[in-house]
């Protein structure tokens, strides 16, 4: 990689065309931004400012964490942890005994009076620590009106980041044929086009939200998939994804794979589609991956066969169907190499700053009228404007730390 103008003198040895030809093989990973290539067949937003969001509701299912036991089936005080969203006529459910009880009145933070045994199950004792969901509520007749309830929208925002990515070589460096390939210019196109396909991935993929200034003017970076996935300063405490983010340890079993990505099932995405995502792994985590549906399984060698191997691309929990694809970037370094990222791909999509979408702008070319200074050369810059929007974060994971592969 070279930074600044193209000229005859970076050249390869023998890349100009001589009087005879070979073959040259562009070193360059094949198709280093999948993720980004996959949102082109997504639904896609238009950004209307550079900070682009959504509001967000999170439906509420009342609970309360008893705090001190209930020695008595007569006591109609009940003290617990808080009593954050429970309501007068709400009937709540004993975990351990199956007792249904009628909240009366909230009397404080803490406590609420009860009416015990609502129902064809007795009040009996409730231990310590034991938790009470709701199951609805009743009203007698002619009662009046209870309080409302309200679930107040959570404003969730990311910033548009800028990427720009040029390609620049000499007038003589343009004019000069090269053995094989495209021509000078076509070529630095396709490296400049790669390189910004490239930036835009590793952004959604490791970006993190901020803003600023940078040379005396606004400066915004984006929160990418893993911020998204766990960063609480991103998303506010309700979507924190903490138990979707797993560092696994130096083996890892079907079970404890099973046990890391479950939570993802438990967000209501796409009704009309199965419960799948995709997740991109680094080539230590394919082998990890692969590792474990081997060990778990049997498979025999017959007389005459002519290859052997399994390779798994897909595989299933109880839950939910994963499609595996290895991510070049994550190929990179060592450490990338054992990671996964899980992208439920409806809750996925980039969002455009208006008229921003990616623009050639050329100089110097044939049928451009744009100079540069009257400089002796040629080349383009590639723009764009966008920002990432993962609309249900928990629907998403992340791992860590893919090693090797165990039974169990």
């Amino acid at each position: 990689m070279t930074t600044g103008i193209f000229n005859t003198g970076n050249f390869t040895t023998d890349l100009a065309k001589p009087s005879f030809a070979t073959m040259i093989t562009r070193l360059m990973p094949n198709g280093s931004a999948p993720l980004f290539g996959l949102t082109s067949m997504l639904p896609e937003e238009t950004a209307v400012a550079t900070e682009h969001g959504f509001f967000t509701k999170t439906m509420l299912f009342p609970e309360m964490h008893v705090d001190g036991a209930i020695a008595s089936a007569a006591t109609t005080t009940i003290v617990v942890d808080t009593t954050v969203n429970v309501l007068p006529g709400m009937i709540m459910r004993v975990n351990s005994s199956g007792e249904n009880i009628i909240i009366n009145s909230v009397l404080n933070s803490t406590q609420v009076s009860v009416t015990r045994g609502v129902g064809t199950v007795a009040a009996t004792d409730i231990d310590d620590d034991d938790y009470l969901y709701q199951v609805g509520n009743a009203f007698e007749e002619s009662s009046l009106r209870p309080n409302a309830q309200n679930i107040i929208p959570v404003r969730v925002t990311n910033l548009t980041q800028i990427f720009r990515n040029t390609w620049a070589i000499s007038g003589s460096a343009a004019a000069t044929q090269v053995i094989a390939g495209e021509t000078t210019m076509a070529e630095n196109r396709q490296d400049c086009a790669s390189f910004h396909a490239a930036d835009i991935e590793k952004a959604i993929l490791f970006g993190q939200k901020s803003e600023g200034t940078r040379n005396g003017q606004p400066f915004r970076t984006m929160a990418g998939h893993v911020a998204s996935v766990t960063d609480t300063t991103y998303y506010p405490p309700i979507y924190a994804g903490v138990a979707n983010v797993t560092t696994l340890g130096a083996t890892t079993t079907f079970t404890q794979l099973e046990t890391a990505l479950d939570p993802v099932f438990n967000q209501a995405t796409d009704p009309k589609g199965a419960n799948e995502r995709v997740l991109f792994a680094g080539g230590t985590a394919v082998k990890v991956l692969n590792a474990i549906g081997r060990l778990n399984g049997t498979y025999q060698l017959m007389e005459g066969e002519t290859n052997y191997g399994l390779q798994f691309s897909t595989f299933k929990l109880a839950r939910g169907t994963f499609r595996v694809i290895e991510h070049p970037i994550l190929n990179t370094n060592t450490n990338w190499a054992k990671m996964g990222i899980v992208v439920d791909l409806s809750t996925f999509r980039l969002a455009y700053l208006n008229n921003r979408k990616t623009k050639n702008e050329e100089f110097n070319t044939q049928g451009n009228q744009a100079q540069d200074n009257g400089i002796d050369a040629v080349g383009g810059t590639l723009t764009t404007e966008l920002t990432c929007v993962v609309k249900n974060p928990p629907a998403n994971a992340i791992l860590y730390g893919f090693t090797a592969g165990a039974a169990g």
